[in-house]
């Protein structure tokens, strides 16, 4: 009877041992931190159901100054297209920096007819249907999507892309869509889980 309680209480102790722990908070640049301000604007709140990968869609040139380029995309956001800020929440640069954009509380904005309502929305900088994406910026993305998914308590199936949602782009580029229709990404992001 003894060992029977005993190999019970192993069996419990082993299965409590095997619970992975949550992903790690990555690291992100603050918006203060690379030079932007906060939007003035008021912003419509919404809820994450959703994370859906962007590429930029401009060729990233090497030694390319990525804080000065997010301090550019925040004046031409508010300036050019009247958005309240960036219209992505996160930023990963070629060498896997994660940068904050848009507060996450507050729904993006798109150039497309998809609703970015309850998105979290990741940008990758380059034009992956002509670039690809680095190594560095594929494992960031990896484990930015498995902090997100944890923290709304979100599954694998609420991981897309913008061209999954809108038929006017080709956006994140073939070179990085690849990653996901191969189910690669959510594999991986899954591993973090």
């Amino acid at each position: 009877m003894k060992f029977a309680v005993s190999i019970a209480a192993l069996v419990l102790v082993t299965g409590c041992a095997t619970v992975k722990p949550p992903p790690p908070s990555p690291q992100i640049v603050s918006v203060d931190t690379w030079g932007g301000t906060p939007a003035s604007a008021p912003v419509p709140t919404h809820q994450i159901s959703k994370i859906t990968i962007h590429h930029q869609g401009e060729i990233w040139k090497d030694g390319t100054d990525v804080q000065n380029y997010l301090r550019r995309l925040q004046q031409w956001s508010r300036l050019t297209k009247r958005w309240a800020d960036i219209p992505y929440h996160y930023v990963i640069a070629p060498d896997g920096r994660i940068y904050a954009a848009r507060p996450l509380q507050q729904a993006g904005d798109t150039n497309t007819e998809y609703d970015p309502r309850g998105h979290a929305l990741v940008m990758l900088v380059g034009n992956f249907e002509e670039q690809q994406p680095t190594p560095a910026q594929l494992s960031a993305a990896v484990d930015l999507t498995a902090w997100l998914a944890h923290e709304h308590k979100l599954g694998l199936d609420a991981i897309a892309s913008h061209k999954d949602y809108s038929k006017q782009t080709v956006c994140p580029g073939k070179n990085l869509y690849a990653y996901l229709e191969s189910g690669w990404f959510k594999t991986e992001v899954g591993k973090k889980l």
